[in-house]
């Protein structure tokens, strides 16, 4: 699973919006893990084409990912 040659690292993979929303997350984890205890949750769905991706971590955090952002 690990060495499958068709996924890459998703962190170093697709476009900005994508990269950003995943560096978002990670923190986010991290920072609650850090804390003790948290409470996330995360949606996803289609738009116009692209993907809203939204945190609930106390605020939201919204992403609008173009599907070609994607990494394949």
């Amino acid at each position: 699973m690990h060495n499958d040659p068709r996924h890459t690292d998703a962190g170093q993979a697709g476009g900005p919006q994508f990269r950003e929303a995943l560096d978002r997350l990670k923190g986010l984890v991290v920072d609650g893990l850090k804390h003790g205890f948290f409470d996330y949750s995360i949606g996803c769905e289609t738009l116009n084409g692209k993907l809203q991706f939204v945190i609930r971590a106390g605020k939201s955090h919204k992403f609008t990912i173009p599907k070609e952002e994607l990494p394949r």
